[in-house]
C-alpha cells in the first residue's frame, strides 16, 4: 500500500510540474520568493491547524490532510493568486457539535460504531463542497461586492484580535490528572448515586453497591477498584476516563467542556515570552537590512536553532501535538488508511436521516467558509492592486472541500493570517499556496520529526507581527472623519467577530449598513409644487422612491384640496420597488375618485416598464415625451421591449 501511495504521490508531483512549468512559461513568475514565501506559511499553518483539530476533538492527521488538499486544490484553480486555503478555525468550530452528536448517534446502532461523528464529518465536508460549487456556478461570489468598506474594516479588525486572542492560548499548558492525562474540566448534570458514609448507593433501593476508601472506590461484590477518586472527579479504573462528578450527596453524570489549562510559570513563561520577542525583533528587523531572505523563515530558523542548541527549555511543535491528546504525524500508516475509500465510508449509513442530521451543519460551514475566503479575497486585491474571481474562487474551495471529505481530511477555507504571512513574505503567484500544500505534505510525510523541533514561540512570534499588520490602524485615525454611521458599523462588526462569529459579524455589518442606507435616502424624497397658468398643479418629484421613503411621498400631497388636473413630474425621481409601485397606484386611485385627473411625467423607461406591468390603470395616466430620462435602475435594460406598447393593457 505504502508503495502505492508513493507511485501515486510522484505521478501527481510530475503532473503538477508540468501544469506548473507551462504556467511559469505564460506568466511572470518570481519563483524564489514565491517558494520561500509558501515554506513559511506551511510552518505558521502547522500549530494553528493542529489547535483547531483539538478543537473539533478530531486527529491533527485528519486535519493537516484536509489542509494539503483544500490548500493545493484552491492554490491551483482557485479565482485568487497568493490567497492561502487551510483547515480553518471558522469551520472547525461548527463541526465541533455535529461530531460529539455523531459519536453518540453512533454507539445507539444496532452494531454500534465508535467514533461516529468522524464519519459524519466527512459527509458534511463533502456536501459543503457541493453547495461551495454550487454557489460559484450560480455567480453568488459577486454578493462580496455587497459589503461595504467599513464592514471589511471591522472583519480585519475584529479578525485580527481573534488571532491575537488564540496566540495568548499558547502560553498555557495543560494540567494533569493522577494518570498523567491532560485534566478535563466536567460540569455536573444528573444525579447517578447518592452517597453516604463512603457508601455509594443506588437511587431507588439505597443498595450500597460501592465503597469509597481513599482514592478507591471497590465494588462490594467483586471487591475490585472500579473506579478512582481524585478530587471532585471520579474515572474508570480501566479507560481512566471522568465517568462522574463527585459532590457532597452523591454522584453525577457529567459533560466534558475541554482540557483545564494554567498559565505558564516560570523558567518556561520567560523563556516563552524571550523566544517571542526574538522573533518579533528579527521580523522587524531583517527586512531594514536585506529583502533577499523572506523574514518570517530567518526568524523561525534562528529561533530553532536558539532553543535547540542553547538548550532552552521551550515548548515545541511536538510537545504541541502531544500534549493535545492527538494522534500525532504517523505519517503514511494514517494516509494509507484513508486512501481506502470503501473501508473509510462503510460505517456510514447513505440514508435520508443522515442527510438531515448533516445538512444543516454543511451549509453553515459552506457560508462561513465562503464569506471568509471571499473576504481574505477582497484584502488581497487591496494589498496586491489587482481583482480575483470570486465565483472562481467558490468552485475552487468546494473542490478542495469535496476531495478532502472523500479521502478523510476536514473542511477549510481562506485563511486570513497565513494569507497576510504569505503576502508580506513576497508570495504573490499560485506558486506559493502550491508550495505551503506540498511542503505541507512533506512535514507529514517525511520531516515531522525535524518539524516537531521548532519552538511554538517563533510561530507565535510570526502570528503577532501578523496581527500588526493585519490590524486596520487607519481606522483609528479617520474614525472622526467617516459618518457616524459608518464608525458604528466598523465598531460593532469588530465586536461581533470577536464574540460570535465572522459569518454573524458580516450578516450584521451589511444589514446594518443597509438599514442606515434606507433610512437616509427616506430622508432625500422632496415634492416642489407650482401650478401652470391652466390652474392645473404641478408636484416635481426629487430623491429615490422606495419602501422606505413612501411615507414622506404620500404626505407632499393634498388629494382634497388640489385643483381638477394635477401632474406628477418624476424627472428627479427614481422608482426603486414593488413599494413604490404600490404607493403610486394607490396615489392614482385617491386622485380618480375624488374626481381628479393625474397625469404622471417624465418616467425614465424601465419605470414605464414596472407600471405597465403592474396595473392598466396607468395605461390612461402615464404621460410619454421625448424627453422622459433615459437611465435605468430598477430593471436590466437588455429586457427593455423594443416598444413599451405592448405593455399597455
Amino acid at each position: 500500500m505504502v508503495y502505492k501511495i508513493i507511485f501515486t504521490f510522484a505521478h501527481f508531483y510530475k503532473r503538477l510540474l508540468e501544469i506548473m512549468m507551462k504556467y511559469i512559461k505564460s506568466k511572470k513568475i518570481n519563483i524564489k520568493d514565491d517558494s520561500l514565501a509558501g515554506i513559511t506559511v506551511s510552518l505558521a499553518m502547522i500549530p494553528e491547524v493542529v489547535a483547531f483539530a483539538f478543537v473539533a476533538q478530531i486527529s491533527p492527521i485528519v486535519a493537516l490532510f484536509g489542509a494539503f488538499v483544500v490548500g493545493i486544490v484552491s492554490a491551483i484553480f482557485g479565482g485568487r493568486p497568493g490567497l492561502i486555503s487551510g483547515a480553518a478555525g471558522a469551520v472547525a468550530v461548527i463541526f465541533v457539535n455535529m461530531i460529539q452528536e455523531g459519536h453518540a448517534k453512533g454507539l445507539l446502532f444496532d452494531t454500534p460504531v465508535e467514533n461516529m461523528g468522524y464519519f459524519y464529518l466527512l459527509a458534511a465536508v463533502v456536501l459543503m463542497g457541493v453547495i461551495q460549487i454550487l454557489a460559484g456556478v450560480f455567480k453568488l461570489g459577486k454578493l462580496v461586492r455587497l459589503i461595504p468598506h467599513p464592514v471589511m474594516m471591522g472583519f480585519v479588525n475584529g479578525l485580527a484580535v481573534v488571532i491575537f486572542i488564540a496566540q495568548l492560548g499558547m502560553f498555557k499548558e495543560n494540567k494533569k490528572d493522577i494518570f498523567g492525562q491532560n485534566m478535563r474540566k466536567t460540569e455536573s448534570k444528573e444525579l447517578v448515586y447518592k452517597v453516604a458514609d463512603n457508601q455509594v448507593q443506588d437511587l431507588a433501593s439505597n443498595a450500597a453497591l460501592f465503597s469509597i476508601k481513599g482514592n478507591s472506590i471497590i465494588n462490594n461484590q467483586t471487591n475490585q477498584e472500579v473506579f478512582v477518586k481524585s478530587d471532585t472527579q471520579v474515572f474508570d479504573a480501566k479507560t481512566k476516563k471522568v465517568v462522574y462528578n463527585i459532590e457532597n450527596d452523591g454522584f453525577y453524570s457529567v459533560k466534558d467542556s475541554g482540557v483545564v489549562k494554567s498559565t505558564l510559570q516560570g523558567t518556561k513563561l520567560y523563556t516563552m515570552v524571550g523566544l517571542v520577542l526574538l522573533t518579533m525583533l528579527i521580523i522587524w528587523l531583517l527586512p531594514k537590512l536585506t529583502t533577499k531572505v523572506p523574514a518570517a523563515l530567518t526568524a523561525i530558523l534562528i529561533v530553532t536553532f536558539v532553543s535547540i542548541f542553547g538548550g532552552l527549555e521551550s515548548i515545541n511543535v511536538g510537545d504541541f501535538i502531544r500534549d493535545g491528546g492527538g494522534a500525532g504525524l504517523n505519517g503514511f500508516d494514517e494516509i494509507s488508511k484513508k486512501m481506502n475509500l470503501a473501508e473509510l465510508w462503510s460505517n456510514l449509513p447513505f440514508n435520508l436521516d443522515t442527510l438531515k442530521f448533516i445538512a444543516p451543519y454543511a451549509f453553515l460551514a459552506a457560508s462561513v467558509g465562503l464569506i471568509e475566503t471571499l473576504m481574505t479575497m477582497n484584502l488581497v486585491d487591496e494589498l496586491t492592486d489587482s481583482r480575483g474571481d470570486g465565483n472562481k474562487e467558490c468552485v475552487a474551495q468546494g473542490a478542495g472541500n469535496m476531495l478532502s471529505g472523500l479521502f478523510g481530511g476536514t473542511g477549510g477555507c481562506g485563511m486570513i493570517g497565513q494569507t497576510v504571512i504569505n503576502i508580506n513574505a513576497g508570495g504573490r503567484g499560485r506558486l506559493s499556496g502550491v508550495m505551503m500544500a506540498v511542503t505541507l505534505l512533506i512535514f507529514i510525510l517525511f520531516a515531522d520529526k525535524y518539524i516537531e523541533q521548532v519552538p511554538i514561540a517563533a510561530l507565535v512570534g510570526v502570528m503577532f507581527m501578523m496581527v500588526i499588520d493585519t490590524f486596520a490602524w487607519s481606522s483609528f485615525r479617520i474614525m472622526n472623519k467617516i459618518p457616524k454611521s459608518d464608525a458604528i458599523v466598523l465598531i460593532i462588526v469588530s465586536a461581533v467577530t470577536v464574540i460570535f462569529d465572522l459569518a454573524i459579524a458580516v450578516f450584521v455589518g451589511v444589514i446594518i449598513s443597509a438599514l442606515v442606507f434606507a433610512w437616509e435616502n427616506a430622508k432625500k424624497i422632496r415634492a416642489r409644487k407650482r401650478f401652470k397658468e391652466d390652474g392645473t398643479k404641478i408636484y416635481e418629484i426629487w430623491g429615490p422612491l422606495f419602501f422606505g421613503s413612501i411615507t414622506a411621498f404620500n404626505e407632499k400631497f393634498d388629494i382634497k384640496n388640489d385643483p381638477t388636473n394635477v401632474e406628477i413630474d418624476f424627472v428627479e425621481s427614481r422608482i426603486s420597488d414593488h413599494s413604490a409601485i404600490e404607493a403610486i397606484f394607490i396615489l392614482v386611485e385617491k386622485y380618480q375618485k375624488a374626481g381628479k385627473k393625474v397625469t404622471l411625467k417624465h418616467l425614465s423607461e424601465d419605470c414605464k416598464v414596472l407600471l405597465y406591468k403592474a396595473s392598466p390603470i396607468f395605461a390612461d395616466v402615464i404621460e410619454e415625451a421625448v424627453d422622459d430620462p433615459r437611465y435605468h435602475l430598477a430593471a436590466n435594460p437588455e429586457d427593455f421591449p423594443k416598444s413599451l406598447s405592448e405593455y399597455r393593457f
